[in-house]
């Protein structure tokens, strides 16, 4: 009897110790997982408050510093689709401990680059490891996560990229008025060097067997989609903001790579875009919508920097408060605007968000002018409270009126589509800001040509976010749940 009460001490001392040890490789993974939300997210939004600093100390341009953004943009929106399937194929541990890693020697590149070009080039190897976080991070959830705590690691994570993006211009302006401009992406030396350390420790091991099950990885698509959105930016931003016939060559190459890309899409039996979802109406309507809001907001994010540095006179560190407010109204909003969405449906809420941006973007190509620094704050703080309600109820809609055995699919379209309108909003937006100032060279235009130069395309923004509400209410979207998804 003595021995048998031992051996019962001892298992359930044994099974105590399996739980705890299971709940500190749940809490690691958490952790690990949170951390590459929030590097991405931050890399995307920390090197915005630079661009004056940056056009500055290397004497260059605003279209050619245009390209720090742009080159972390195409990057991620190149293997954002496709970095899922590439993970089936090598092992999702292994993927994204390289793009960790990635990530992190990039940074360091960039904190040392001596010239504008390899800087960009150390931008575009960020944006790979940062794709590789931002579509790695969710498929670990269902692995690690018990089931019960499924809901709550995805509100984390939402959270932690909020955090990301608003915390990147207040800490990039402070960082730049003391340190300097590098101090901003050698600060992601400690910070991946303990995501790497966390996710090596906790993730779960990947499986050894051979997939030979999974669908291939579509290179060629992959390299198609890279050349065409990269002649696509070229085309917006070479010329000093003056579209002439090379600009032009440009863009119909840029159309010609389009035609190669779908093309090669149709022939392929792994495409990273499958275009029969394209014959759902209401889909069509969604995805052009949050093309055109993603525009509009990145253009807020580029743009913003040097109208308050130039036309304001504010230092960098003032200049990155002022851009937090936008990310952090947006923060603190997703969240009620989830509950908001479910309450009174996302169709109207989506309607509601759009005239709250298109009221915001009105305000802003007027305001900043005679008010300053509060008539910029006050409509950026209009136009993210409406993006955040948009965001939410657009994709809940989308992700609600599909096949479950859609959603990845959809899902990946929904990340392009946003990432195609950030690009656009740093490229074609950033090319209607610089006409606006009577000189080929922004960074020495007087005040006041700035100022004309944020009225032309916050005017422009306010009519795409008409269109988009035009796409919102009109015939597409009524014929939303009438539509059966094409297979």
């Amino acid at each position: 009897m003595e021995v048998t009460v031992q051996t019962t001490h001892a298992e359930r001392d044994e099974a105590v110790a399996g739980v705890a040890e299971r709940s500190l490789s749940v809490r690691g993974t958490l952790i690990a997982l949170s951390l590459s939300v929030l590097l991405s997210s931050l890399g995307t939004s920390i090197a915005n408050v630079a661009l004056p600093n940056l056009a500055e100390a290397f004497h260059a341009s605003f279209q050619a510093v245009q390209w720090i953004v742009l080159a972390y943009l195409l990057a991620i929106t190149t293997l954002i689709v496709s970095v899922g399937r590439l993970g089936d194929i090598t092992g999702r541990r292994r993927l994204l401990l390289a793009g960790i890693s990635l990530f992190t020697v990039a940074s360091v590149l960039c904190s040392v680059a001596p010239t504008l070009r390899l800087l960009i080039a150390a931008r575009a190897l960020q944006g790979l490891g940062a794709a590789t976080m931002m579509a790695l991070t969710m498929t670990f959830v269902g692995e690690t996560v018990p089931k019960a705590m499924t809901g709550r690691t995805m509100g984390l994570l939402g959270t932690m990229s909020a955090m990301g993006t608003a915390l990147g211009p207040s800490l990039g302006g402070m960082l730049i008025a003391g340190p300097g401009w590098r101090a901003i992406f050698f600060i992601n030396l400690p910070l991946g060097a303990l995501t790497l350390l966390l996710a090596h420790r906790y993730l779960p091991v990947d499986r050894s067997e051979p997939q030979t099950d999974r669908t291939g990885f579509d290179l060629l698509g992959t390299m198609l989609l890279a050349l065409t959105l990269a002649l696509y930016a070229l085309a917006m931003t070479i010329g000093r903001g003056h579209f002439g016939p090379f600009n032009l060559a440009l863009l119909l190459a840029a159309c010609f790579g389009l035609g190669l890309f779908v093309l090669a899409e149709a022939r392929t039996t792994s495409p990273l875009i499958r275009f029969t979802v394209f014959r759902i109406p209401g889909l069509r309507a969604s995805l052009a919508t949050s093309v055109l809001v993603a525009t509009v907001i990145m253009a807020t994010m580029v743009v913003g920097p040097f109208y308050l540095s130039m036309a304001l006179g504010l230092e960098a560190s003032r200049v990155g408060l002022a851009l937090s407010v936008g990310p952090l109204v947006a923060a603190l909003t997703a969240v009620p605007a989830g509950h908001i969405a479910d309450r009174f449906g996302s169709q109207r809420m989506t309607t509601v968000g759009l005239i709250g941006m298109a009221a915001g973007s009105f305000l802003l190509a007027m305001l900043p002018v005679t008010l300053g620094v509060p008539g910029y704050i006050a409509p950026i703080a209009v136009v993210t409270a409406g993006y955040a309600l948009f965001q939410t109820a657009n994709n809940t809609a989308v992700m609600t009126d599909i096949r479950p055995d859609q959603r990845g699919v959809i899902s990946g379209m929904l990340n392009l589509s946003r990432h195609l309108g950030l690009i656009t909003g740093a490229s074609v937006m950033g090319a209607v800001f610089a006409r606006g100032p009577a000189t080929s060279d922004l960074t020495t235009a007087p005040p006041k040509a700035v100022a004309t130069g944020l009225w032309i395309m916050f005017a422009l923004a306010a009519v795409l976010i008409v269109v988009a509400l035009a796409l919102t209410t009109g015939p597409y979207r009524r014929t939303w749940r009438h539509q059966d998804p094409a297979p």
